[in-house]
C-alpha cells in the first residue's frame, strides 16, 4: 500500500481553520494565503472566547468581544481587497516563490456592518442554548412582547420573548421565578446590545427573592403583625403629615401636589434611601425620627415603582416590624398597584400609589365645607323637632295629673279595698285550713292510728306547707304592691311640694289655710317648709276674688 501522500501547506492551514469554520467564522477564510487562514483561525478563537465570556457576565468579556470583533472585521476586509483589487506589486520575500502581490490598506466597516457580521456569527454559533435563572424586572409591552433579565449569583442576561411566543406561554411569569430558557444568543443591532432571544420558558420553582418573601409573609402572618384586628384608624385630620421617602423622586412632589390641592397642612419629609443596601436601615430611621416628633399624627411610607429587586427593602424584616411598632398610623404607598410588599400587609392601610396615599390621609377642603353645613341643617331640624316632641309631652303630663288630692284619695281607696280583699281571702283560706285540719283530726280518730298514722301525717306536713307556701306568696304580692302604692303615695304628698319650693300654711288650730279670708290681721299662721316652719303674724289679707265665700278651718 502506497505511503499517505503528505499533505500541503494549504491543507494543513484548511485542516487547522475546521473547527474555526464550525464555529460560525467562515468570512475569516475566504483569503488565500495560509497566513491569512492562520490568523483567520486564531481571530475565531478570540471571537468565541469573548462571546463566551459574555454571556455568563465574567468581567471584561464584552471589552475582549469588540476588540475581537474588530480584528475579524479587519481580515475579512483584507480578504475582500485581495478578491476584488488588483494586487499592488512589491519586493520578493525570501522563501515566497509566488512572488504574490502586497496587500492592500485594510477596509474600515460601518457600525451596522460590523455589529450584523458579529449577530450572524454568534447566532451561528449558539442557535439554540438552554439556560436556567430568576426572572428580574419583568415587563410586558402593548403588542404583548416579554422583557426581562435572568440572573444568578454572579451574572445577569438579557432577554426578550417576542408575542408570537408569548401566547403559548401558560402560566404568568412574575418577578423572583426560577425558569428554565430555551432559545438563541443574538445581538439587538439597534443599540448593540447581546440578548438572549427566548422561544420556551418554564418554570423551575420560585427564585431566592421569592422564596424569601413568602418566608417573611408566613412569618410574620403567624406572629398576627398581618391581623385585621391591630389596624388602627387613620386620623380624620392629621395635624402633620410624615413623609418617609427620597428627596429626589417624583414621589415627594406628588405627595405635596396633591395635599396643596385638597388641604393644605404642613408636611415633615424624612429623607432616606429607597433602593439598594442602605434603604432598609434608613427607612427605620426616618420612621423612628418623624415618630418621635409630637404633632405627626400620621406616616406615609412611599416609593415609586419598580422590579421587585428595586423594591426588596420594602420586604425586609426590620422594615416590617419598625412599621408594626410605630406611634403612629402608617400609610405604605410602595410600587404601583400591582406591586405588594411586606410592608404593605404590616401597615395600617395600603395605597395603590403615593397620590392615592395622599388622598386617603388628607380630606378634601371643598367636602369638610360641603359636610359642615349639611350637619348644622340637620342638626338645626332635628332640634325644632325634638322642641315640639317635649312641648306635647308637657301639655300631655299636665292634663293627665290633675289635682293631686283627688289622685291621693283614688290611691288611698284602691289601698284599703286591696287590704281588706287579703284580709278576706286569709280568712278564708284559715277557715278552710281549720276545716280541712278538722276533717282530718276525725278521719284519724275513726282509723286505726297504727295503719293511718303515716299516711296522715305526711298529708298534714303537705298541708302545712302548702299553707305556709300560699301564705307567703300571697304576703310578698300584696306587700309589693302595698309598696308600689306608698312609693306612688309619696309622690304625691304633699311634702314633694314643699322640696320644689311650695310651703303650707296652717291656722293656729292645725288646719290647712286655703283661702285669705280664713284668717284676719293679726292671727298667728304657722308656716311649714321642707325644712322647718315658720311662725308669722298677718298684717293684712288680699282676696283675690271677692265673690268667694269665706272657708272657716
Amino acid at each position: 500500500m502506497p505511503p499517505p501522500k503528505p499533505k500541503s501547506q494549504g491543507d494543513q492551514a484548511d485542516a487547522a481553520a475546521k473547527p474555526a469554520r464550525q464555529l460560525g467564522f467562515a468570512a475569516l477564510f475566504d483569503v488565500e494565503t495560509p497566513a491569512a487562514r492562520a490568523t483567520g483561525e486564531r481571530v475565531a478563537e478570540r471571537v468565541t472566547t469573548a462571546a463566551v465570556a459574555t454571556g455568563t457576565g465574567a468581567r471584561g468579556g464584552r471589552q475582549e468581544m469588540d476588540l475581537a470583533f474588530s480584528e475579524a472585521a479587519e481580515l475579512v476586509a483584507t480578504g475582500a481587497a485581495d478578491r476584488t483589487q488588483p494586487a499592488l506589486a512589491r519586493e520578493p520575500e525570501p522563501g515566497d516563490a509566488l512572488g504574490a502581490a502586497v496587500a492592500p490598506a485594510p477596509r474600515v466597516f460601518g457600525v451596522s456592518d460590523l455589529v450584523r457580521a458579529a449577530r450572524l456569527t454568534l447566532e451561528g454559533r449558539f442557535a439554540e442554548v438552554r439556560v436556567e435563572g430568576e426572572v428580574s424586572g419583568f415587563k410586558r409591552s402593548g403588542p404583548g412582547h416579554f422583557y426581562f433579565t435572568l440572573k444568578d449569583e454572579q451574572s445577569c442576561i438579557e432577554c426578550v420573548m417576542y408575542s408570537r411566543e408569548a401566547s403559548r406561554v401558560r402560566f404568568t411569569v412574575t418577578d423572583g421565578m426560577a425558569v428554565r430558557l430555551r432559545g438563541r444568543l443574538t445581538i439587538y443591532e439597534g443599540r448593540g446590545r447581546f440578548q438572549l432571544s427566548v422561544a420556551a420558558i418554564e418554570p423551575t420553582g420560585a427564585g431566592a427573592l421569592a422564596v424569601a418573601f413568602e418566608q417573611l409573609k408566613q412569618k410574620l402572618q403567624a406572629e398576627g403583625l398581618f391581623a385585621t384586628a391591630r389596624k388602627r384608624k387613620l386620623p380624620f385630620l392629621p395635624r402633620r403629615i410624615g413623609v418617609v421617602t427620597s428627596p429626589q423622586g417624583a414621589v415627594i412632589r406628588d405627595i405635596i401636589r396633591v395635599a396643596h390641592r385638597r388641604f393644605p397642612m404642613a408636611i415633615l419629609l424624612a429623607p432616606t434611601p429607597v433602593q439598594g443596601p442602605a434603604a432598609a436601615p434608613g427607612i427605620v430611621s426616618a420612621l423612628g425620627r418623624l415618630a418621635a416628633v409630637p404633632d405627626v399624627d400620621l406616616i406615609i411610607v412611599a416609593r415609586g415603582g419598580g422590579s421587585m429587586d428595586d423594591l426588596w427593602c420594602f420586604n425586609e424584616e426590620v422594615v416590617a416590624r419598625a412599621i408594626a411598632a410605630c406611634r403612629v398610623p402608617v400609610i405604605s404607598a410602595v410600587g404601583h398597584e400591582t406591586d405588594f410588599t411586606i410592608a404593605d400587609f404590616v401597615a395600617d392601610v395600603r395605597a395603590p400609589t403615593p397620590s392615592a396615599a395622599a388622598e386617603i390621609a388628607i380630606p378634601m377642603l371643598a367636602e369638610l365645607h360641603a359636610d359642615l353645613a349639611q350637619l348644622r341643617n340637620r342638626g338645626a331640624r332635628g332640634m325644632m323637632v325634638q322642641l315640639r316632641q317635649a312641648r306635647l309631652v308637657l301639655e300631655r303630663g299636665r292634663t293627665r295629673l290633675g289635682d293631686p288630692r283627688r289622685l291621693l284619695g283614688e290611691r288611698r281607696q284602691r289601698l284599703d279595698d286591696a287590704v281588706a280583699r287579703a284580709h278576706r281571702a286569709t280568712l278564708r283560706r284559715f277557715a278552710r285550713l281549720r276545716a280541712e285540719l278538722g276533717a282530718a283530726q276525725v278521719a284519724i280518730t275513726r282509723s286505726h292510728p297504727h295503719r293511718r298514722i303515716g299516711a296522715q301525717r305526711a298529708h298534714l306536713v303537705a298541708a302545712r306547707q302548702h299553707l305556709v307556701s300560699a301564705m307567703a306568696a300571697t304576703t310578698q304580692r300584696r306587700r309589693v304592691r302595698f309598696d308600689a302604692l306608698g312609693e306612688k303615695l309619696g309622690a304625691l304628698s304633699p311634702r314633694r311640694v314643699l322640696e320644689r319650693g311650695y310651703s303650707l300654711a296652717f291656722t293656729d288650730a292645725g288646719h290647712v289655710l286655703t283661702n285669705a279670708r280664713a284668717v284676719h290681721p293679726g292671727d298667728r299662721v304657722r308656716v311649714l317648709l321642707q325644712r322647718g316652719e315658720l311662725g308669722v303674724t298677718v298684717l293684712e289679707t288680699r282676696p283675690q276674688d271677692p265673690g268667694e265665700p269665706d272657708e272657716t278651718p
